[in-house]
């Protein structure tokens, strides 16, 4: 087990991770057997010591990834975010002159053009690379990475992001547009699961065999990898453990109709569908997957499906 003190300086880039939560311990994980040097911080102890124990370097307190080259964050929201960066020992304050922030979560596009202002008020650079893929996909590398920002930090960071993902999508130079695009594709899966919940109980309810149907949906027209991911959570009724908690894609949903307001684009469809996620929190299902729409479905129409882990509540 490596000594948790940083190291002031390495051969190669030092990389830091904030936030460990399961996409922030796979990258994590995933940069430590790429051979990457790293430190890890969370406000949670035991997650730094996990991953100390494979050969992380773990800091106790944000100002010990000031000889980090690049910060990588895996943080839910805005909130989280602010809670991170700003402040006397924030990550701003704590980072050194031309390092470089790379913001993995699902933050609002407002977020994220504030923070590159910040950043280069200090001298350093900021990258939005929010993810397409779950944590598991994330443990695979198998997550597809948005990635917007300057082209000087990008060609810094690019190894770092490809070592956790099968495909980088180049999109702009300002950041915020990598977040609109995450946004509008969470919309989308959501959309696509509201979909495949309403389809497969319509075919329950008419006498089918879910996995048989299933098999053919996905294997002729909707052969997507969100139809067949999502779509069989829904048929699997596996909803834990979440890959995407209910409230976290109630907050995606909000964040992409805000800027729908923002740029008067009209999306009935998604409002509809923010409304149902909101309803499954109303209803104590926060823990679950937000594939849990195909849940929702079953319940108004009349399935007695269970809810998972509502007996141990």
């Amino acid at each position: 087990m490596m000594d948790n003190k940083v190291s002031p300086k390495f051969a190669s880039p030092l990389i830091g991770v904030v936030g460990l939560g399961r996409m922030g311990s796979n990258f994590a994980q995933n940069m430590l057997e790429s051979g990457f040097q790293v430190v890890v911080y969370d406000r949670n102890p035991p997650r730094v010591a996990a991953l100390v124990t494979v050969g992380a370097q773990g800091a106790s307190v944000l100002s010990d990834l000031a000889s980090c080259e690049i910060i990588l964050t895996a943080l839910s929201d805005d909130q989280a975010m602010i809670a991170v960066c700003d402040g006397p020992h924030g990550l701003l304050a704590s980072m050194g002159a031309g390092a470089v922030h790379v913001s993995t979560g699902t933050i609002s596009p407002e977020a994220a053009e504030a923070l590159e202002r910040k950043h280069e008020a200090c001298g350093q650079a900021f990258v939005s690379a929010p993810v397409l893929g779950n944590p598991d996909l994330a443990r695979q590398r198998l997550i597809f990475v948005l990635a917007a920002g300057k082209m000087s930090a990008m060609k810094k960071v690019m190894p770092i992001l490809e070592a956790l993902s099968q495909k980088i999508c180049v999109i702009a130079e300002q950041p915020e547009k990598a977040n609109i695009l995450k946004l509008a594709a969470n919309v989308l899966t959501a959309l696509t699961m509201q979909g495949m919940g309403e389809v497969l109980v319509l075919l329950r309810k008419s006498g089918f065999n879910e996995r048989d149907v299933f098999e053919v949906l996905t294997g002729t027209l909707f052969d997507s990898r969100v139809h067949k991911g999502y779509g069989g959570k829904i048929m699997q009724k596996h909803y834990l453990p979440a890959g995407m908690t209910l409230p976290l894609a109630v907050k995606d949903l909000r964040l992409a109709l805000l800027q729908a307001e923002k740029v008067q684009a009209v999306m009935p469809t998604a409002a509809i569908v923010h409304d149902r996620l909101v309803g499954m929190c109303a209803q104590g299902w926060e823990n679950l997957d937000w594939s849990a729409l195909g849940l929702l479905t079953a319940r108004d129409s009349g399935l007695a499906d269970d809810v998972p882990g509502r007996d141990e509540e």
